[in-house]
């Protein structure tokens, strides 16, 4: 993984909140789909994509690629921006997103787009499978120590027991080449994970199911940095970064409110932003970057 540098930092900066850009024309378009989680997890993927991950657009069955296991598969608008700008598919097929015929489902369908690892809708079920793949790995005697299982979890999917079946079972196997990033927004669908069902110290859960746990702000590049590179270096037992984010992150109007869990601009709250204007306000905070700078496209 290369060094991360001043420069590195500011590029991975504007290709994040060009991301975001697409994640909002994209729920703009299908009139569907989630907002918050997307948007706050967009600094993760890429970081990921454009720094971390050992992968090639051009070789997507490549079998020394690094694996990335997204488990909370309505957050899928971020990994279909991501991988469009990483040059998995045209960004122009992003507009797509959930139309009749498209490949861009409401959640990610493997048989659609091979290049994706996994398919996932019921929540609680990626890290089980990026388990069973790092169990296949040592079955199969490879080479567990270069290629590393990405699995992306949501907080509120920790009230699935499956969830906790696969860390037990991580810990107890030793499964160093997993590292699980948490996006600990403390939201989901009904409201603040907290107040639905509390998740308390979610790191020292982790401990004490054998994980090597690390605690960051997930909008941070040089802490996600930092916690991946430290993460490689565990090799006695899984790793799980709980990346602190922010819901929405980028748009004010939509920070840290639970109700842009599952709606897409124009169908959102109206008590600070009307409908009708609803992406509007949204693309041009994200195009301004809160009005820092002027928009080209005003």
């Amino acid at each position: 993984m290369e060094t991360l540098t001043d420069a590195k930092n500011k590029e991975l900066e504007i290709k994040a909140n060009d991301i975001r850009i697409s994640i909002i024309e994209m729920l703009i378009e299908a009139k569907s789909g989630h907002t918050a989680g997307p948007l706050g997890m967009a600094d993760i993927f890429t970081l990921l994509y454009f720094h971390a991950l050992k992968h090639d657009p051009l070789r997507p069955d490549w079998q020394e690629r690094d694996r990335l296991v997204l488990s909370n598969g309505h957050i899928c608008p971020v990994l279909y921006a991501t991988m469009a700008h990483a040059g998995y598919m045209p960004i122009s097929e992003l507009l797509t997103l959930r139309k009749f015929g498209s490949r861009l489902q409401g959640h990610p369908h493997r048989e659609f787009m091979p290049w994706l690892e996994n398919s996932s809708g019921p929540l609680g079920s990626g890290l089980s499978q990026a388990v069973g793949m790092a169990l296949a790995d040592r079955i199969d005697n490879t080479n567990t120590t270069s290629k590393i299982i990405y699995t992306l979890l949501s907080d509120g999917e920790h009230d699935e027991g499956n969830t906790w079946e696969a860390i037990l079972l991580a810990g107890k196997e030793r499964l160093h080449n997993i590292i699980a990033i948490v996006d600990r927004n403390n939201i989901q669908i009904d409201g603040y994970t907290e107040d639905v069902m509390p998740l308390g110290d979610l790191g020292a859960k982790y401990e004490q199911f054998g994980w090597h746990v690390q605690e960051i702000d997930g909008h941070n590049f040089w802490e996600i940095n930092n916690a991946i590179y430290k993460a490689k270096a565990v090799y006695e037992k899984p790793s799980v970064i709980i990346a602190r984010t922010i819901p929405g992150k980028g748009v004010k109007e939509f920070e840290r409110d639970y109700r842009w869990h599952g709606n897409p601009p124009g169908l959102g709250p109206v008590d600070k932003i009307p409908k009708d204007k609803q992406g509007e306000v949204a693309l041009r905070e994200l195009r301004t970057l809160g009005g820092q700078i002027k928009s080209e496209h005003e």
